[in-house]
């Protein structure tokens, strides 16, 4: 038994997704993808207005819940992604009800808070709209200005639920090193605090992280 999870949250378009499905890959653990979630459960809906939408994604974040609690009743590890908001957002505190289950189950928590600067985001954001890729039942359905963007991420600041954090920015993708963050969740899986604190904006070199997997065999 090995009773972990990692979050990974934070501001829109910032790769989280993608993130979460290569460290799954490389530690072996299942994840949960609140994007492609969503499109599993409206896969056989017809979602056609942004209210419609909200909807669904308030029951993607319950449906996620239940599906990980269940996981937590076998004692096993997961990961769960997704932009969840602090308490004041929404009507539901995403970060109190994810809180309240590793409380409930006594686990041990690692959160990946994705970040970056929202300028870069924003066009990013808009360019992601435009892709098939990002499935129907996501897609915003009109042109969101730069303020209302900047708002929306400036909303999951304040998501926490104690337990080790460690910030990423991606403002930059070319200039992060996602395999040294990978190698942290490792760190962590084996039952340790990760050692290494990787400073926002800071880009490890390839000699550092082939001394770092060396010194912890990964």
């Amino acid at each position: 038994m090995n009773k972990k999870i990692i979050i990974i949250e934070g501001y829109l378009a910032t790769g989280k997704s993608a993130f979460a499905l290569q460290l799954s890959k490389s530690i072996n653990i299942p994840y949960l993808i609140k994007d492609t979630f969503k499109i599993a459960l409206c896969k056989n809906i017809s979602v056609t207005s942004r209210t419609e939408s909200s909807v669904f994604s308030t029951v993607t974040f319950d449906g996620m819940m239940y599906v990980a609690e269940r996981m937590l009743e076998t004692s096993i590890p997961i990961i769960i992604e997704g932009n969840f908001v602090p308490a004041g957002v929404k009507k539901i505190d995403e970060a109190g009800a994810i809180k309240s289950l590793i409380d409930r189950y006594n686990y041990t928590s690692l959160d990946f808070k994705f970040m970056g600067d929202t300028r870069v985001l924003h066009q990013r954001f808009l360019e992601r709209e435009k892709t098939a890729e990002r499935g129907e039942v996501n897609k915003i359905g009109m042109d969101v200005p730069y303020s209302t963007f900047n708002q929306w991420c400036h909303n999951l600041d304040g998501f926490d639920i104690g337990g080790e954090t460690v910030r990423v920015d991606t403002t930059y993708f070319p200039d992060v090193n996602f395999n040294s963050y990978i190698n942290l969740a490792k760190e962590f899986m084996c039952g340790k605090h990760p050692s290494i604190k990787l400073e926002q904006n800071k880009r490890l070199g390839i000699e550092d992280c082939q001394k770092y997997s060396s010194l912890h065999n990964y």
